[in-house]
């Protein structure tokens, strides 16, 4: 499985707020499982060339790189290595270069101990997973935000500066909120929970991708249980509170308007896809609010259904038998 510019395009996957979280013991036990988590910082080898020579030394000695991370490149081959070592020259690049390494902080106490963690926890739930290689790059937005398969994943850092950096990546101001370094380690943990995530291809309804999100960030949840749901869903926490205290009415409109078992991509996209807002409900309703509702009804079968593990969950292939099997009519917890 691969993943490249990642962050934008996250509504376009279809595979894919109340959480179990584990409990101490599974924690203990994930704490001892041995793990090496191998990194290179592939940007501070790139930003010492001081020639088009070293630029094509470096490409040279990482060549999948040119194959899988520098994909969007606006000039052709034969020339994008004079092309990146003129960028590496621009002084407001170098600057940038500076300020992101004082932005992100330390990568180890950021990115590295907090993923090493996550995959502890779904090494704990999965025996045989192994844990890809990092690497870290910059390179002015000329490779994508991120790579991830299998085997690898390459952050690419000038796109999670935050809002203090000095250049920010070119996407709508909606979704610039999920360009910071908090955002990195969820994103990489709900992909890599795709391999796990069992679906049913035949089944082409909104609430088929609806559930497959919901369990997408339920994974998350249960292998970060520490971090806030905004961090995973990507709203923010006055949205997650709206969104929350409203759930009945929006439950009553997906109801209303027959939008469970809708098959239409057109109409489908209205409700899972990221927009500023879902304006057939309101305004006031945040955009990819099909994900939403999967979370929690996702999030409502696992408490209802306690024995069941995230293994046995991330099997369940029949949305409608999870929705059924949680109960959920749109009511908030405290009245159910």
């Amino acid at each position: 499985m691969i993943y490249s510019r990642i962050l934008p395009f996250l509504m376009l996957f279809a595979v894919f707020v109340v959480s179990c979280k584990t409990d101490d013991t599974e924690e203990t036990a994930a704490d001892a499982i041995q793990m090496d988590l191998f990194s290179e910082n592939l940007d501070q080898e790139l930003f010492s060339c001081k020639s088009v020579k070293d630029v094509q030394n470096f490409l040279n000695k990482h060549p999948h790189l040119s194959s899988i991370y520098f994909t969007d490149s606006p000039v052709d081959s034969a020339q994008f290595t004079s092309y990146l070592y003129n960028i590496l020259q621009n002084p407001d690049l170098q600057a940038f270069k500076k300020q992101l390494d004082s932005l992100i902080g330390n990568r180890n106490t950021t990115i590295l101990n907090p993923l090493q963690k996550a995959f502890k926890n779904i090494k704990h739930h999965y025996p045989d997973f192994k844990a890809p290689r990092i690497e870290f790059m910059v390179t002015g937005f000329t490779g994508n935000d991120l790579y991830i398969s299998d085997s690898l994943i390459i952050i690419g850092l000038d796109y999670f500066g935050g809002p203090s950096a000095r250049f920010r990546p070119d996407v709508f101001d909606y979704q610039l909120k999920r360009y910071q370094k908090e955002y990195i380690v969820p994103a990489i943990i709900f992909f890599t929970s795709n391999r796990y995530n069992k679906m049913d291809a035949a089944d082409q309804t909104l609430l088929g991708d609806m559930v497959g999100y919901g369990k997408g960030y339920e994974f998350v949840k249960q292998v970060m249980p520490d971090t806030p749901d905004s961090l995973i869903l990507g709203y923010s926490g006055e949205n997650l509170r709206r969104t929350y205290n409203s759930q009945l009415q929006i439950w009553s409109y997906f109801i209303s308007s027959k939008l469970l078992y809708e098959k239409s991509d057109l109409r489908k996209k209205k409700f899972i896809e990221e927009r500023p807002f879902t304006s057939e409900i309101g305004e006031k309703v945040p955009g990819a609010i099909g994900r939403w509702l999967g979370w929690r009804i996702v999030g409502r079968f696992m408490a209802e259904n306690r024995k069941v593990t995230l293994v046995e969950l991330m099997q369940i292939d029949n949305a409608a038998r999870i929705l059924q099997e949680s109960g959920y009519k749109g009511e908030p917890d405290d009245q159910e």
